[in-house]
């Protein structure tokens, strides 16, 4: 079997780890933090372990999740180049702990340190988002973009930004003299990728990236017609895997003066 033919059983089996881990548990759950600060939940937990049971019955590759140890997920990034899954059980869990809905749980297949399947589900909106490299992307069976109509220029476009981990001149400039028309922040970096390829958005940025905030993200995208760098390298393979910088547009019109607006205000 392909692993085209296999990203049916991948969609079936993110939307049914949202059904029976996280949405029961939604605005019903208590928050802790973990070292770095960040939130995590039962629900995160539960996803976690939900995907670690069934994802290798679809490929039998080890599980690589945000819940887990930095030596645990290093080691498996190191020792299993030739098939990993990386997963997020639960992208946004500030959203989650708050009650909004934007939060997702996010699957990819890795080989070779490149993404061969992604799929990121929305459970709220029951929109699963997926792409298998070479074939495709889709929202809920429909070819992404959803949306085709393309800004005439960047001063048109609305941009995703997390301004938090940009580092140098770049938070102050994208708010003071950003090129673009509007600014979003949905606290979802899965969510960001994939509206991005769906054409809700035109342009992303984001000085920081772990492995799983992209993983499944950055197929969707490329697989939907998007181009993406890294705020340092044209090559967005070449910069860091576990704090990885993303400068992305919808599309080649957009991309070459987004790039060129970054690289002049970093």
């Amino acid at each position: 079997m392909s692993d085209f033919e296999r990203l049916s059983d991948l969609v079936a089996l993110a939307r049914r780890v949202a059904v029976d881990e996280i949405m029961p548990r939604f605005q019903q759950v208590a928050s802790s933090r973990k070292q770095d600060g960040s939130l995590f939940t039962e629900a995160d937990m539960a996803s976690q372990a939900a995907l670690q049971r069934e994802l290798p019955k679809i490929v039998n590759c080890p599980v690589l999740g945000e819940e887990m140890s930095v030596a645990e997920q290093k080691a498996l990034w190191e020792n299993h180049a030739d098939g990993l899954w990386i997963v997020d059980p639960i992208d946004g869990t500030t959203n989650f702990v708050h009650g909004l809905p934007h939060f997702s749980v996010s699957i990819a297949l890795f080989r070779q340190g490149r993404p061969v399947l992604g799929v990121v589900y929305v459970p709220a909106l029951d929109e699963c988002f997926s792409a298998a490299a070479g074939y495709g992307a889709w929202m809920n069976g429909r070819s992404l973009p959803l949306r085709t109509e393309i800004p005439k220029s960047l001063c048109e476009a609305v941009a995703a930004v997390e301004p938090k981990y940009l580092g140098g001149r770049l938070p102050a400039r994208v708010v003071s003299v950003a090129p673009f028309s509007s600014l979003r922040n949905y606290g979802s970096s899965t969510i960001d990728w994939c509206w991005l390829a769906a054409g809700r958005t035109d342009l992303m940025l984001h000085g920081s990236q772990k492995l799983w905030d992209y993983a499944a993200g950055v197929l969707i995208l490329l697989e939907s017609g998007g181009q993406i760098a890294s705020i340092h390298h044209d090559n967005y393979w070449q910069d860091h895997i576990w704090q990885r910088s993303v400068v992305a547009a919808r599309c080649p019109s957009l991309f070459k003066p987004w790039l060129e607006w970054v690289k002049n205000n970093r």
